[in-house]
């Protein structure tokens, strides 16, 4: 059984930490994963969403962030959408060599990218999807979409 909802999420850093709270509260049985999935997927879902609303979005509040999330038998997904221009995710310079140690980028894409079985980016480079692999199924509170 596949489960599907969609955030809006104000760009507004102070909103990170409710709406990694609802998606994450809304699994109801990822126990397979459980650790993985309550601390691997929560930072690697606040760095997207932080990434979006200060790089993307130019922290203008009067833009949005759209989450899309997926749960399935195999998979929990997060697609989290920006509306600005976007960029070139193959650009970002590895922050582990030593001569990018000092600099500041590229920390928060290494962690999605170590934290996660999958990191995918759109073409535009407005959109990441976030991919954590379940080994036995997890199904998201339906009631809690009421």
């Amino acid at each position: 059984m596949e489960t599907t909802f969609v955030l809006e999420v104000p760009n507004d850093l102070r909103a990170i930490e409710r709406a990694v709270d609802l998606v994450v509260g809304r699994c109801q049985t990822c126990e397979s994963q459980a650790r993985r999935f309550r601390l691997n997927f929560r930072v690697a879902l606040a760095e997207a969403l932080a990434n979006a609303m200060l790089y993307g979005n130019g922290s203008d509040p009067h833009k949005r962030v759209r989450v899309d999330v997926t749960v399935n038998d195999a998979e929990v997904s997060a697609r989290v959408t920006d509306q600005g221009a976007g960029f070139d995710p193959d650009a970002v310079e590895d922050p582990t060599t030593p001569e990018n140690l000092m600099r500041p980028g590229g920390r928060g894409l290494f962690l999605m990218r170590q934290l996660l079985d999958e990191v995918r980016f759109n073409d535009r480079g407005n959109s990441v999807t976030l991919i954590l692999r379940l080994e036995e199924s997890a199904s998201f509170d339906e009631a809690a979409s009421a």
